[in-house]
């Protein structure tokens, strides 16, 4: 049987959606503003805050930002052109390159993660209200 869902559904999906792209869109501009394009911010903050243990190669990164491997090869080149990033070899297998912050990628990247803390106290509570409301609606429309 097919499963349909009601208007509230779609309200509570429309209001989501609405608070996650109000929220990229303050990214894009704060990375804008700090001379950076959107992806650009967003592969430093990749870069930045990987989990520990994963290393910072193209191909991580890529996932990550879930975009090509050629475009993230191109990002990396750009940032690296401006200073922001620097490129090494890995340790046993000098075939690797991984990825780390410059000097000025880390103050570039920590004035804009103010901005975005700051962002996010404001509006976070709204983001989590949209994202509980959906919790909420799966939860009580299951088996329906």
């Amino acid at each position: 049987m097919k499963r349909s869902l009601a208007l509230a559904d779609y309200q509570s999906l429309a209001e989501l959606r609405y608070q996650i792209r109000r929220f990229l869109h303050f990214s894009e501009q704060v990375a804008r503003s700090a001379g950076l394009e959107p992806r650009q911010h967003q592969l430093l903050l990749a870069v930045k805050g990987l989990p520990r243990g994963v290393r910072p190669r193209i191909a991580e990164l890529a996932e990550r930002l879930q975009i090509q491997h050629h475009s993230t090869v191109e990002l990396a080149n750009r940032l690296a052109a401006g200073g922001y990033i620097r490129r090494g070899r890995g340790g046993s297998d000098r075939r690797e390159v991984l990825l780390s912050l410059t000097p000025k990628g880390e103050k570039v990247l920590q004035e804009m993660a103010l901005h975005h803390w700051e962002e996010l106290r404001m509006s976070g509570p709204a983001l989590i209200a949209a994202l509980s409301r959906v919790v909420r609606r799966i939860s009580s429309n299951k088996g329906k």
